[in-house]
């Protein structure tokens, strides 16, 4: 089990002072979650805000989509995440005053994020303008173990002298949320999305129920409470169509203090499901269990949850306290994205924000879903089932586009297309080749044979249907897919995407194999011996674009051919670059958004050589913006991979710091899990050299010159394997395992057998002289960080 030192700041986010101008970034950073629940990192009495949010994994509405023009298989709606009442607010008034961080005086405020304990902790000690002084202490959390339970534990008490007080608890739906316009990734805000249906309350404790118009879902949210307060005190109810209230005032003498502490269940449903009166009996019933456990029982529950998680999911990282913080603080929000009871999803913000509006991306399938296979193989399981569930409407989209098998959406929440722009949505074709890459990557790690005979092989089969019937021969027999938009977002519509051919390659390939693994399955499915030798010739004929004359791959066919971007004439304010110029000129020259071939490279990296690798690299990383917060942690992988660790620690520092230090300007709108993830990445894949497309695992490590010790774990065929990094040895064991177990994996080309009784340790050998360091785009290489002396953690 990971050590925690009573002083180690690298498991805590601490933000002290009020932070006023960075509202919206705390509250993503100190957002809590359990894949279900997800709860903004709001200030308990709820102003000042700058985004407030309560979220249900899926629970969302429908706006209609419209166009300037319109077209056929043109979205008519999109799904748009919206908040679900809000059971974390805490209004406190002193002496008639409300408490509000822009009035009066501070003399201390300071909130922490404890990764350990999965709680928020705050403390603040606050003179009213008229002179009265509190402390308010407060402790938050969303249960990992109860799905539907969220609870705060808040308390008030006199700084100096007596005071009158009055706490309110608030149970509020249809929270104003504040729009933004001034950017096409932010959320479209829909005002007062829910209608009331029924609400009561007995004693202090209440339940609302609302529904909405367009989705046809319903929410429910009962809170039960505990107060402890002084005798003098007085309790208060009060209920509204879109409010519950509960209203404690009372004086408070030095020594005594008011504890309010709120237990919140969370269920929704669609409206031809359960019946409203049904779902709020459901969530009193949570509620009330949930008190009646207690919240220091829920804190044990919390913390004994983490523990468990840590124990596989830890990255150790000396050398740079800061990273190190940085990681765990990436690992837990990933923790606490999804859930393993229930096929529930993972949007491209998780729970932390409506950036996206709450949709789902390939973010998930392509960065979240690899790191979790290792660490928590539940939650991978989880959403690929999610997508399976989704099947209908894929093949639905399948057959408006007039193509065959599935096509998964590019944006969704619900199932349907939700992209209403169709050159990187309807031709983003390759979000079905990564759900079949995760889909293969999480069988060969856990060995789970049931999933893949309930679910995958259809997710395989449908989506290789996809590219068998959507490709086109040559006359010289070469199978091509034009008209596509890869992962680059700065190109579009571009024949023979890299990516998309080998990842189709991949999916055609294991589709194929499954079919005639699970012959009853892919027979229930139509499946016949000609469909599957069709897939594996279509397979071994996909064209991959190569430049002879440059000896590089091309990104897509002629994409070396095309102009050169002006990099020269290109300002530090212009980028991102989709915010300052057309896509026409974007689209036909050499400037990449995000790792393209790049995350080729990653994903298929037997279908390259050593010295192509190291070419490619060179030639991307000179074209490659990073307008995108996909792309740090694929380059940094690459990096590693071709010897060069200065740039590849450097740009590791960016995907780790991405939402820490809101490199992007966008944290406010929600955390971004695939950077988030790409921090481990890099850790395990860059740094440790683990690689698993050949089915085996296989190791290269390499550390950078500022990393003294890097030691993370992975599950593997429910085996815990622990690989422990140094500058000059490399250590595998199974801590777990008994007498018989034992994992297979490569070291440097070196086959080793790893038992219980026999960890093994091998030298590291050096790492070849790359070279110089390939250029960046002038003003876009990362922050150099790898030779620099960095602080601790803070």
């Amino acid at each position: 089990m990971p050590h925690s030192p009573q002083g180690d700041e690298t498991w805590r986010i601490r933000r002290t002072g009020a932070d006023l101008h960075r509202l919206g970034e705390t509250e993503s950073i100190f957002a809590l979650g359990n894949g279900w629940v997800g709860w903004r990192g709001t200030l308990d009495e709820g102003e000042p805000y700058e985004m407030p949010g309560t979220y249900l994994n899926g629970f969302h509405e429908q706006r209609e989509v419209s166009y300037p023009e319109s077209g056929y298989a043109f979205p008519e709606h999109s799904d748009t995440v919206i908040s679900a009442p809000n059971a974390a607010l805490v209004r406190l008034w002193v002496g008639g005053e409300p408490l509000d961080l822009r009035t009066g005086t501070v003399r201390r405020h300071e909130r922490v994020l404890d990764l350990r304990a999965g709680v928020v902790r705050r403390e603040t000690e606050w003179i009213s303008p008229g002179g009265r002084g509190v402390r308010v202490r407060s402790t938050r959390l969303v249960s990992l173990p109860r799905r539907p339970v969220a609870a705060v534990d808040y308390q008030v008490e006199p700084l100096d002298g007596p005071v009158e007080v009055r706490v309110s608890a608030d149970l509020l739906a249809n929270e104003r949320v504040p729009e933004r316009a001034d950017d096409p990734r932010a959320a479209s805000v829909i005002h007062d999305p829910l209608t009331a249906e029924t609400g009561r309350h007995d004693g202090t404790d209440g339940v609302l129920v609302h529904r909405t118009a367009r989705s046809a879902q319903r929410v429910a949210v009962a809170v039960a409470h505990r107060v402890d307060a002084p005798g003098t005190a007085a309790t208060d109810t009060e209920l509204t169509p879109d409010r519950f209230r509960l209203t404690v005032t009372g004086p408070l003498r030095p020594g005594e203090r008011i504890r309010v502490t709120r237990f919140a269940a969370y269920e929704c449903a669609h409206v031809d499901g359960t019946p409203a009166g049904e779902l709020a009996d459901l969530v009193v019933a949570e509620a009330e269990a949930a008190r009646a456990e207690g919240f220091a029982a829920l804190l044990d529950a919390q913390r004994a949850a983490l523990d468990a998680a840590w124990a596989t999911a830890d990255v150790e990282l000396d050398g740079d306290p800061e990273l190190q913080q940085a990681l765990r603080f990436a690992v837990f929000h990933l923790l606490q994205s999804g859930r393993s009871d229930g096929d529930r999803t993972i949007p491209a913000k998780g729970l932390t924000g409506n950036g996206y509006d709450g949709h789902v991306l390939w973010d998930t399938e392509g960065y979240v879903l690899p790191v979790l296979t290792y660490l928590a193989p539940g939650l991978a399981r989880s959403a690929l089932r999610w997508r399976h569930a989704h099947l209908p409407e894929a093949r639905d989209r399948a057959a408006e586009l007039r193509l065959a098998g599935a096509t998964f959406p590019w944006r969704t929440l619900g199932g349907r297309e939700c992209s209403g722009y169709w050159p990187a949505g309807s031709a983003g074709l390759h979000v079905n080749a990564d759900i079949a890459d995760a889909v293969l990557r999480y069988v060969a790690a856990t060995g789970d044979t049931q999933f893949l005979g309930e679910c995958g092989v259809e997710l395989l089969v449908e989506t290789a249907r996809l590219w068998h019937r959507y490709g086109h021969w040559s006359d010289t027999g070469v199978f091509h897919l034009t008209g596509l938009t890869g992962p680059d977002e700065y190109s579009a519509l571009v024949d023979d995407n890299l990516f998309t051919n080998l990842m189709a390659r991949r999916n055609l390939r294991g589709a194929a194999d499954a079919a005639e693994r699970f012959p009853q399955a892919a027979a229930r499915l139509g499946v016949d011996p000609a469909e599957v030798a069709g897939w594996r010739v279509a397979a071994d004929a996909v064209h991959v674009p190569y430049d002879g004359k440059r000896g590089v791959h091309q990104q897509s066919a002629g994409f070396t051919e095309q102009p050169e971007w002006d990099f020269a004439n290109t300002r530090a304010d212009d980028y991102p670059l989709l915010l300052h110029f057309p896509y026409l000129e974007l689209y036909r020259r050499q400037v990449v958004k995000q790792a393209d071939l790049v995350l080729a490279m990653l994903r298929c990296p037997g279908e390259f050589t050593a010295e192509e690798k190291a070419r490619n690299f060179a030639y991307y990383e000179a074209r490659t913006v990073r307008d995108s917060s996909l792309s740090a942690s694929v380059q940094a992988v690459l990096a590693a991979e071709v010897g060069h660790l200065d740039l590849a620690y450097d740009l590791f520092a960016e995907t780790a710091l991405q939402d820490l230090e809101d490199l992007g300007d966008k944290t406010a709108d929600g955390l971004h899990l695939a950077s988030l993830a790409g921090a481990w990445l890099v850790a395990a894949q860059g740094f440790g050299g683990l690689r698993d497309d050949r089915g085996v695992l296989s190791f290269d490590p390499r550390l950078p010159r500022r990393i003294t010790r890097l030691a993370f774990h992975l599950r593997w065929h429910g085996h815990r394997l622990r690989v422990t990094l140094t500058p000059d040895t490399a250590r595998y064991e199974l801590p777990d395992a008994g007498p018989a177990d034992a994992v297979e994996l490569w070291h440097h080309g070196e086959r080793l057998r790893v038992t219980a009784a026999a960890p093994v340790t091998r030298p590291m050998p050096p790492v070849p002289d790359p070279g110089p360091e390939p250029p960046s785009p002038p003003g876009r290489r990362p922050a150099r960080r790898a030779q620099a002396e960095v602080g601790g953690a803070g």
